[in-house]
C-alpha cells in the first residue's frame, strides 16, 4: 500500500511514481495522473482493490483509466452511493440501517437511509471546479516494442491500442499471498458474476392521481407510457422532457375503466392500450388513435361463436415478431389472438383447459421471446402453455395444476424459452422450469401483492429476477423492489422504493441500462425511474440536466381590442323617430297587435271557427238559426239513416268477410229485457 500526502513541493515524487504502470496482485493494471486545484490538500491511498480519498478541504480530483475491467465506484464521504450487490455472507439490502429480513419499525426512517442521490447531486467530480492544471512532469513516451525470445516483437498495448509501459511480469504464484488475498478475490469473483444494478440516481414522473398498473418502454428507451386506476395514459419522451419531467400527451381510453396493461409493436410506432373494458384499443406514437377491436355478444353462450370478448379485459400484448398480430385475456374466460390489419378479425379463440365447466376468467397472459407460444395464467391458479403451430386449439401443451393459491398477476418467458416466471396474489414468487414442469425451481414468500397487475421481469443479462411488493396494512417495510440471483436462486438485494406506497409494475431496459418502477395508492401515482451516470445511458440522463426555457415577452400570444369610435353608440347619429315607430309597428308585442283567429280546427288552447266569427256563431245559436238537434235524436235511426249507404257500398268490415262469411251474424242478446 502506497500513501502520498499532496503537499506544494514534497508532492513531485510521488506523483512521478503514481503515473507509472502499477501491478496489483489480482491482475489489475491502472494508469493514474493527478489533477488538483491551487489550494486543494489530499490523502490517496492505492489499495490492490479500490482508491480512497480522504480530505479536509475539498477534494482533488482524480483521473482514472482502466485497461482492463473497471473498478468498482470511488467511495467518498459526501456521497451515499454503495456498490449494489452485496457478498452472500453479508447483509443483502441496499439499507445501510435496515437488514432484508429484519425491517425497522420506522418505514419513513428505513426508506430516508435508502434513498439514492437526487438527480441534481452527482457522484463525479465537477471539471467545471477544476483549474485543469497537471501537477507535475508530463507522462515518459512509450517504450520501443520488445523482441521475445522466439524472436517475435510484442506490442505493449493496452486494449484500446495506447502503449501503457513496460512489459507485465509474469502473474504472482497461487502459494503466495495471504488469506485476505484469496477471500478477496473470491469476493471480486462472486461480485463480477453478477450485474450492477443502477441504484444511484433516482427521478420520478407524477401526474396520475391513483397507482399505476401499466407500464411500457418503447425499444430505444426514448419513450415511456403510464396507465393508472385513473383511467388515463400519460405519454413521456425523454427527448422533449426538461427537469420538470411533464408529459406531454393525456389520453383517456374509455371513460370509467381502468388501464390494466400498455405495450409497444416491435418498431414501436403503435402501441396497444387494455382497459377494464370489453375492447382493446391501438394508438400511434404520438397518442392518436388508430381503431380498436370489436366486441363480442354477451347472449351467446360458446365463446367460441363471438367476435369478440364480452367481458372486461384483464391483460395484453403485443406479438415480439410480428407487428400485426396481439394477444389479449378476458374475464370471460378465454384468449383472444388478433390480426391488427382488421380490428374486426380475430385468428384464434382460446379456451383454456377447466376442471369444471364454469367461467373461470384468466388473469394474465404472455408471448415468449420468438412468439411461437403463449401462456395463461387461469383463476383456479392453473398455468397453461399452447405451441402455436399448424391445426393447434384449446388443448394446453403444458398443464400446471394449483400453480397457485390466488390469482395468477404476472407471467415472463426467458430469451431461452426454459424458464418461466409467474407472480400472484399469494404473496409468491415462483420460478418454473419448462422441461421440469411439475414442481418449480424456487419459490420467493413474503412478497405482498395487493394489485392484479404486479408483475416480474428480468435483467437484460438475465442473471437477475426482480419483482415489487405492496404496502400491507399493519406493516413497516413499504413498497419494496427485491432482485433474485436467477442461477443460484437467493434474494441479492432490496431497495426500498417508497415508504407509503406499493410497488406494482417494474422492468429493466436493455438499451438505456435503467430500472422502472411504479407506485402508488388510491390518491397518487408515481413512476420512479433508477439509473446510474456511470453506466445508464440516455433515457433519463438526457432530460435530468435540462433546465427549462426562459420565458420571453415575444412567447406571449396577446389578443388586442379594436375600438372603432365611430361605431358607439356616442358617436352615431340619433334614428328618426319615423323609423322608430315603423319597426315598432312590426314588433307584435311592442304594437299590442290582437290575436288573428284561427281558421279550422283549434290549438294551443285557441278555439277554432269554421264559418265566420265566435260572435257570428254566438249570434245566430242566440237567434235560432242554428239548431243542435243532437240531443233530441234518437241514436238507432241515427245509424240505421247510413245502412242503406253502407250495403251499397261497404268498405272496411264487409269486404274483409266477403269470402268467409257473405252473410253477417249477429250476437245473440242474454237479456230478457231486449228480447221483449
Amino acid at each position: 500500500m502506497w500513501t502520498a500526502r499532496l503537499d506544494d513541493r514534497r508532492m513531485f515524487p510521488i506523483i512521478r511514481l503514481l503515473k507509472l504502470p502499477l501491478l496489483l496482485n489480482n491482475g489489475r493494471t491502472w494508469v493514474f495522473s493527478v489533477r488538483s486545484s491551487r489550494d486543494s490538500t489530499g490523502l490517496y491511498i492505492i489499495s490492490k482493490m479500490s482508491i480512497g480519498i480522504g480530505h479536509r478541504r475539498p477534494p482533488a480530483t482524480i483521473a482514472v483509466r482502466y485497461l482492463r475491467r473497471p473498478p468498482p465506484p470511488l467511495a467518498t464521504t459526501a456521497s451515499r452511493h454503495r456498490h449494489p450487490l452485496l457478498p452472500p455472507a453479508a447483509a443483502t439490502t441496499v439499507n445501510r440501517r435496515t437488514s432484508p429480513f429484519k425491517p425497522q419499525a420506522n418505514s419513513s426512517s428505513a426508506h430516508s437511509a435508502t434513498l439514492r442521490i437526487s438527480s441534481s447531486t452527482s457522484s463525479n467530480p465537477n471539471p467545471e471546479e477544476d483549474e485543469g492544471t497537471v501537477i507535475g512532469p508530463p507522462p515518459p513516451p512509450p517504450p520501443a516494442p520488445v523482441e521475445s525470445q522466439e524472436g517475435q516483437v510484442e506490442s505493449q498495448e493496452g486494449h484500446d491500442g495506447l502503449m501503457v509501459g513496460p512489459p507485465r511480469p509474469p502473474p504472482p504464484s497461487e502459494e503466495i499471498g495471504s488469506d485476505s488475498d484469496s477471500d478477496s478475490s473470491e469476493f471480486d469473483r462472486d461480485v463480477n458474476d453478477l450485474p450492477r444494478i443502477p441504484l444511484s440516481n433516482e427521478i420520478m414522473l407524477k401526474g396520475h392521481t391513483k397507482v399505476i398498473s401499466a407500464l411500457a418502454v418503447d425499444h430505444s428507451g426514448s419513450r415511456v407510457l403510464s396507465g393508472s386506476y385513473d383511467y388515463t395514459v400519460r405519454m413521456y419522451d425523454f427527448q422533449g422532457m426538461n427537469s420538470k419531467l411533464q408529459s406531454f400527451r393525456q389520453l383517456e381510453p374509455f371513460e370509467g375503466h381502468q388501464v390494466r396493461s400498455l405495450s409497444w409493436s416491435p418498431t414501436s410506432d403503435r402501441f396497444l392500450c387494455v382497459t377494464g373494458s370489453a375492447q382493446a384499443k391501438i394508438y400511434d406514437r404520438d397518442g392518436l388513435t388508430l381503431g380498436e377491436f370489436i366486441k363480442g355478444d354477451m347472449y351467446i353462450r360458446d365463446l367460441k361463436n363471438t367476435k369478440g370478448h364480452i367481458s372486461g379485459l384483464t391483460g395484453g400484448e403485443w406479438n415480439p415478431k410480428s407487428k400485426e398480430t396481439i394477444l389479449t385475456s378476458s374475464e370471460d374466460g378465454s384468449l383472444r389472438i388478433w390480426d391488427v390489419a382488421e380490428f374486426s378479425s380475430q385468428k384464434q379463440v382460446i379456451k383454456p383447459k377447466l376442471v369444471r365447466p364454469l367461467r373461470i376468467p384468466v388473469t394474465a397472459c404472455a408471448w415468449d421471446h420468438d412468439g411461437k407460444r403463449i401462456v395463461g395464467g387461469i383463476g383456479d391458479g392453473s398455468i397453461q402453455i399452447w405451441n402455436i403451430k399448424p391445426g393447434w386449439g384449446s388443448r394446453p401443451d403444458i398443464y400446471v395444476e394449483n400453480a397457485h393459491a390466488d390469482d395468477i398477476t404476472g407471467l415472463k418467458f426467458s430469451a431461452d424459452g426454459q424458464v418461466l416466471l409467474s407472480r400472484s396474489t399469494d404473496s409468491t414468487l415462483k420460478v418454473w422450469d419448462l422441461r421440469k414442469i411439475k414442481t418449480p425451481l424456487a419459490v420467493f414468500a413474503d412478497l405482498p401483492n395487493n394489485y392484479a397487475q404486479t408483475n416480474a421481469a428480468f435483467s437484460p443479462d438475465e442473471q437477475l429476477i426482480l419483482t415489487g411488493t405492496s404496502v400491507e396494512k399493519e406493516g413497516t417495510t413499504g413498497g419494496l423492489l427485491c432482485f433474485y440471483d436467477r442461477i443460484k436462486l437467493e434474494l441479492v438485494s432490496r431497495v426500498g422504493i417508497s415508504p407509503t406506497y406499493s410497488v406494482v409494475c417494474c422492468t429493466w431496459h436493455p438499451k438505456i441500462n435503467q430500472v422502472f418502477a411504479t407506485v402508488g395508492d388510491k390518491k397518487v401515482g408515481e413512476t420512479h425511474i433508477l439509473y446510474d451516470p456511470s453506466i445508464s445511458q440516455r433515457g433519463a440522463l438526457v432530460c435530468v440536466g435540462r433546465a427549462s426555457r426562459k420565458k420571453s415577452v415575444d412567447d406571449y400570444e396577446l389578443q388586442p381590442v379594436i375600438h372603432n369610435p365611430h361605431a358607439l353608440p356616442l358617436f352615431r347619429d340619433a334614428p328618426s323617430r319615423k323609423r322608430q315607430r315603423e319597426k315598432a309597428l312590426k314588433d307584435p308585442f311592442k304594437s299590442h297587435k290582437p290575436e288573428c283567429p284561427v281558421n279550422g280546427p283549434g290549438f294551443g288552447g285557441r278555439v277554432g271557427t269554421t264559418k265566420g266569427s265566435l260572435l257570428t256563431q254566438y249570434l245566430m245559436k242566440q237567434g235560432g238559426l242554428i239548431k243542435e238537434t243532437w240531443m233530441d235524436e234518437d241514436p238507432r235511426e241515427a245509424i240505421l239513416k247510413y245502412a242503406d249507404a253502407a250495403a251499397k257500398d261497404p268498405q272496411f268490415i264487409a269486404p274483409a268477410y266477403a269470402e268467409t262469411q257473405p252473410e253477417p251474424v249477429f250476437a245473440k242478446s242474454d237479456s230478457e229485457e231486449e228480447d221483449k
